[in-house]
């Protein structure tokens, strides 16, 4: 089991297709992650709490730290799987792009549509077809 997982994690032999698009594009949605779940926690350039009545919440604090694991946590490890040539790259990518996309769709009902939702859901959709093709072409 432990070779296994090893497998998985120790960089691959062989060409990895789009991997510099997976480090730079993660890479820079995590650190979007990063900066906006902060801005949520600390109430910086934060919706109207009045955003949150539905859900009985009265601080950006618990969707500040969904959205750290729900784009940040799962953008950076892709970038990192990514930079190691890790066989898991592509998975990790396509995970992390679906959680994106789910991160936008919950989202939307609370703070309305924006171009920013827009771009990141053009990136996760751009990102998950890379995602596959680099697993059918053999990372």
């Amino acid at each position: 089991m432990i070779d296994t997982f090893l497998r998985s994690v120790l960089p691959a032999a062989a060409p990895c297709p789009h991997r510099r698009t997976f480090i730079t594009a993660e890479s820079l949605v995590a650190i979007g992650g990063v900066v906006g779940a902060a801005q949520l926690v600390t109430g910086t350039v934060a919706p109207p709490v009045t955003d949150l009545a539905p859900l009985g919440l009265t601080s950006w604090v618990l969707p500040g730290v969904w959205l750290a694991a729900t784009v940040a946590v799962p953008s950076a490890t892709a970038a990192w799987l990514a930079w190691r040539r890790a066989p898991l790259a592509p998975t990790a990518v396509l995970a992390a792009s679906g959680l994106l996309a789910l991160e936008l769709g919950v989202q939307i009902p609370f703070v309305g549509p924006s171009v920013l939702q827009a771009v990141f859901g053009a990136v996760a959709v751009g990102l998950g077809g890379l995602a596959v093709h680099a697993r059918r072409t053999g990372w």
